[in-house]
């Protein structure tokens, strides 16, 4: 397993804040000393010709102006550097992935609520869509997202909805944040899951949403992998627990397809155990063999 990080990215934030610094800096000696065999890679920085491929012109320029965007997206400074780092990691995990290595991009701010011209959400520049426009660039015909996160990857869709050779599927909380994925449509097909929903419910959309990744017959897997819609999260209201991160890594290993991963959301004190356990099982490995 490959895991794509520069610690750099916990240096903005607030601790008062659900998207904070411990979020990777908890998680990065948790994986360090539970795997030590895997490989730890820190990407560089992405350029406009990547970003220009997702974003406006004025998106970027907007990123350096020292005012909130919202309420739950504040300036930092250095933010669109930061962002930038994100998306560079993301598609450093695409080359990976398309190498015959699956990767994990272990960074932050998450992307998938960022649209082609408005940061929100704590998202500032889409890292899992450019990934996709990142390799169809490299010639991938066919690229599959799916989104897991407990919020609807909003930005995502607007960015690649009609994209030809690219599937986004997303399985989120509904009624919740941003308020959008309650119907499917083009290439976009939404799972919207209702508060307090039971497990296998829940499990059951997360099964219906792989299959129709699996339907599309993609040449690439991207994993918009959010946290988030585990009973302990703090911010949301959804039933999954560790073991079913779980399956969601091992669904993906037995499909044997080339697949990245990219960290969305997931605010409590067990992330780095949660994160453990989809990556373990998408690799393969058990307790017994480390």
């Amino acid at each position: 397993m490959l895991i794509l990080h520069d610690p750099h990215c916990a240096a903005y934030g607030s601790s008062m804040r659900p998207e904070q610094p411990a979020r990777v800096t908890r998680t990065v000696p948790h994986l360090q000393a539970a795997h030590p065999g895997w490989t730890w890679q820190v990407p560089g920085v992405a350029t406009d010709a990547t970003l220009l491929r997702g974003h406006t012109p004025g998106h970027l320029k907007r990123l350096l102006q020292p005012r909130d965007f919202d309420a739950d997206t504040p300036f930092f400074p250095g933010i669109a550097d930061h962002a930038r780092r994100a998306v560079e990691a993301a598609c450093a995990a695409t080359d990976a992935a398309l190498a015959g290595k699956p990767a994990f991009s272990l960074m932050r701010p998450p992307g998938h609520h960022a649209t082609a011209n408005q940061a929100m959400g704590f998202c500032y520049l889409n890292q899992i869509a450019l990934a996709a426009l990142h390799a169809q660039a490299k010639g991938v015909a066919r690229v599959a997202i799916w989104d897991f996160d407990a919020h609807h990857g909003n930005g995502t869709e607007a960015i690649l909805r009609r994209r030809p050779g690219v599937l986004f599927t997303s399985v989120h909380q509904s009624p919740g944040y941003p308020g959008t994925g309650t119907t499917s449509f083009d290439n976009c097909r939404n799972w919207p899951v209702r508060p307090h929903t039971p497990r296998p419910e829940h499990m059951a959309a997360l099964a219906a949403s792989w299959d129709a990744v699996i339907a599309f017959k993609p040449d690439l897997v991207l994993v918009s992998a959010g946290f988030d819609s585990y009973a302990q999260d703090p911010i949301t209201s959804m039933t999954l627990e560790a073991e079913d991160f779980a399956t969601l890594g091992r669904w993906l290993r037995e499909s044997g397809l080339p697949a990245a991963a990219i960290l969305e959301g997931g605010y409590s004190a067990d992330l780095p155990q949660l994160i453990d356990a989809f990556l373990t099982a998408w690799e393969g490995m058990t307790a017994a063999s480390r």
